[in-house]
């Protein structure tokens, strides 16, 4: 594949600047090009995002679920299946070569898929009335519909594990690496406008519309990514390395001997392996404590009592919040490395769970310390895709990022469960900000020890990857 480069303008100093990563080159414009259409990608991706996070966990609640049961469906589920397919989907897309490259071949046949479950979320209560109508077999319309959720979450977290996970692998390919701590601040600065867009303007009509919300979402994000596979060029990689004569029983070996071959790999997973226990809980469990959670939770201690409009304007304004924080993060993170600002996010977030817990008590309350608590997360968020692209080797990226993705899994599956059982067993949504305090607390430590190993191998001046070359 020749490389990808656009024609200078000559006329201007900044059109004149060349930008490499790999054998892609581009001048000032068609690096904007392609920032372009990954930050549309990211857009619609995140107001997708928002579905199942936000919109499953009412909708399993409206059918009489548990908690621990929308523990299990929104958090743990996925995560297991994470666990099982993320090793092999970063192999198989390191070595994979093919006309679209080795990364958009996966985005473009897993979008079909996640449409379809999607859809299949969004009709849910129709299809559960028919199935009961056809199928008579005693079970409850409502046992059908979680049943069917369950079916259709399955489908959508294979797809989008691919999705998810080759889209961030992309980023390494794509986008030149001094540019990387600016690209992830916008990257999260559009996911925010995406998620204050979902919250603002689709989360209130969730109980009367939320067919037409999943159809607009999916749409939107269907028609984005096909545009991202289109516009969006690789370059040409070298050949894998030859394992044709390798069983699978080696492979699986050397799989782990790359990964976890030394302690900085398994400091840096643990980092995300904690992150993921406070921040998948406090994504399902959050809207139960602002809202009236109805079903199964009476004889719990008293909420917010907001209605889902008002609850969603609350949390629109928390994504938005994100924005100029990220856009202030990133210039930060290219100049003094993400390490260093993730420990000041995550002590900030761990602060302001503690303050949620012991302050708020009405809706001017939640509303303040939500929206700073989410300023706090933003300042962590900013810099966390930043770290990985500076401490895992290039070469097999994809293979050590879903091995950090592991351990990010392992705890997700736990989390929500053991979180929706502490919330099940004191009948108060508020210990979900204990929870996430504890969680965020512990990823401070491991940030710390992270950055004191990543000194000790050299630092800014002389960090090379350990294993780079397994």
């Amino acid at each position: 594949m020749p490389q990808h480069k656009n024609v200078p303008i000559p006329t201007t100093k900044v059109a004149d600047a060349s930008y490499r990563v790999g054998t892609l080159s581009y001048t000032a414009r068609g690096l904007y090009g392609v920032l372009f259409w990954m930050l549309l990608g990211d857009f619609c991706l995140q107001i997708m995002e928002q579905l199942p996070t936000s919109l499953v966990p009412l909708q399993l609640r409206w059918a009489e679920a548990s908690a621990a049961l929308i523990g299990f469906l929104t958090g743990s589920l996925p995560a297991m299946l994470g666990i099982l397919l993320n090793p092999f989907i970063g192999v198989q897309s390191d070595r994979h070569r093919g006309p679209l490259g080795r990364r958009r071949p996966f985005l473009l046949w897993s979008t079909p898929l996640v449409v379809v479950a999607l859809l299949g979320l969004g009709f849910a209560d129709p299809i559960a009335t028919l199935l009961s109508g056809l199928f008579p077999t005693g079970a409850g319309v409502n046992s059908l519909k979680i049943g069917w959720m369950g079916a259709c979450m399955v489908v959508f977290v294979v797809a989008n594990t691919y999705i998810m996970q080759v889209y961030q692998f992309l980023f390494v390919d794509v986008i030149p690496a001094k540019v990387m701590g600016k690209f992830v601040g916008c990257y999260r600065a559009v996911g925010a406008l995406g998620a204050f867009v979902f919250h603002r303007y689709l989360f209130g009509y969730a109980k009367s519309d939320i067919a037409a919300i999943y159809t607009l979402a999916a749409l939107l994000y269907a028609v984005s990514f096909l545009l991202l596979v289109w516009k969006v060029k690789e370059g040409e990689y070298p050949p894998p390395p030859d394992r044709s004569t390798e069983g699978k029983l080696a492979v699986f070996k050397s799989y782990f001997r790359d990964c976890f071959g030394h302690k900085i790999y398994w400091t840096t997973y643990s980092l995300s392996l904690f992150f993921w226990s406070a921040l998948v809980p406090f994504g399902t469990f959050l809207v139960f404590f602002g809202t009236q959670p109805g079903g199964s939770a009476t004889g719990y201690a008293p909420t917010i009592g907001l209605s889902l409009t008002e609850f969603g304007h609350i949390k629109g304004w928390c994504s938005l919040v994100g924005v100029p924080v990220f856009f202030l993060v990133g210039p930060l993170v290219d100049r003094y490395h993400p390490l260093r600002i993730a420990m000041t996010g995550l002590f900030l977030s761990a602060v302001t769970f503690l303050a949620c817990f012991f302050m708020v008590q009405d809706v001017a309350s939640l509303n303040f310390w939500l929206i700073v608590n989410a300023a706090s997360q933003a300042v962590y968020m900013g810099s966390y895709l930043a770290i990985l692209p500076r401490l895992l080797p290039r070469a097999k990226y994809g293979q050590f990022f879903t091995a950090n993705q592991i351990f990010g899994f392992s705890g997700v599956v736990l989390a929500p469960v053991l979180c929706g059982w502490l919330i099940e067993t004191f009948r108060d949504y508020r210990l979900v900000f204990v929870w996430c305090a504890a969680c965020a607390g512990m990823s401070l430590v491991m940030c710390v020890l992270l950055y004191r190993q990543w000194r000790a191998l050299g630092g800014e001046a002389a960090y090379t990857p350990p294993n780079q070359n397994a």
